[in-house]
């Protein structure tokens, strides 16, 4: 598949978060979009997973659950769940929960939410791919909040331990977290040196570049150790108001947001009706 394929793709789930967490009036805009790209080219370029149920498919792991949004697009571009579902993010007994949830939604691999946790689930799925000698491939994208989290380091560490080198991490470094700053919350760089020390192979890349995350993951292949890609991103990116602005990590766009966003994306989408979305 093209970029510029990737690119429409990409463009299809932007609308379809924003439209969710609308729809919603709840939920995670900006880690959602900011991980847009990474996600697009995980499920379309890089993982084996043509049907969400055969045994032989790679894992993904959303460790940051409350980007769930995003999980929900790209599984909805993939055909693996319907886009009716579209209106029904965070509703009561929905499929689409505001962190995923496996008992509803079999195409999640893992219910996540509680930070930290994703990176260890996707540890004991990749140690038990190679106990069993099978080819499966785990990913796991984190959040660069979740690293101030002490059970990602007794992760990486396990990581390194057992040798899991069927095991990614994705790091959506977009330098914001619920309270502002990183740095000014709690201080997380150097994050490079702290995996390498933890015996990880590193890649540090644009995470809205689609060049950048296949020479990654093309790299990636040539390494026999744990790696984490290192993804530079905007919070809320493709939305010019929501870009690089901590109070967009968890609050939903009202109708005149909404309707900008939608005309910035290039498509005024549904007409607005008394507050919510027709049909």
């Amino acid at each position: 598949m093209k970029y510029d394929q990737l690119k429409v793709i990409a463009r299809s789930m932007r609308r379809n978060i924003l439209t969710m967490i609308y729809k919603a009036k709840s939920g995670h805009p900006g880690g959602s979009l900011s991980a847009v790209e990474i996600m697009t080219y995980l499920y379309f370029k890089e993982m084996n997973i043509d049907s969400p149920t055969d045994e032989g498919r790679d894992r993904f792991i959303l460790s940051k659950g409350h980007g769930a949004p995003v999980l929900y697009a790209v599984l909805m571009e993939k055909g693996f769940i319907s886009k009716d579902l579209i209106p029904t993010l965070r509703q009561v007994n929905s499929k689409l929960q505001g962190h995923p949830d496996m008992k509803k939604l079999p195409e999640v691999e893992a219910s996540t939410g509680s930070l930290g946790q994703g990176l260890s689930i996707a540890n004991g799925m990749a140690l038990g791919f190679k106990i069993d000698n099978k080819p499966n491939r785990v990913f796991a994208l984190l959040g660069d909040g979740e690293l101030n989290e002490g059970m990602i380091w007794e992760a990486a560490m396990l990581a390194n331990h057992y040798n899991l080198d069927n095991l990614t991490a994705i790091l959506d470094h977009n330098g914001l977290q619920i309270d502002g700053k990183n740095e000014d919350v709690m201080t997380i760089e150097p994050i490079d040196k702290k995996f390498q020390a933890f015996g990880w192979h590193v890649i540090k890349i644009d995470g809205h570049s689609f060049e950048e995350i296949e020479k990654a993951f093309e790299e990636r292949k040539t390494i026999n150790k744990p790696a984490i890609i290192i993804a530079k991103t905007t919070k809320g990116k493709g939305c010019s108001f929501m870009e690089d602005e901590a109070g967009w990590h968890g609050k939903a766009p009202n109708d005149e947001e909404f309707c900008l966003a939608m005309e910035e994306m290039g498509d005024i989408g549904d007409k607005i009706d008394g507050g919510g979305l027709n049909g």
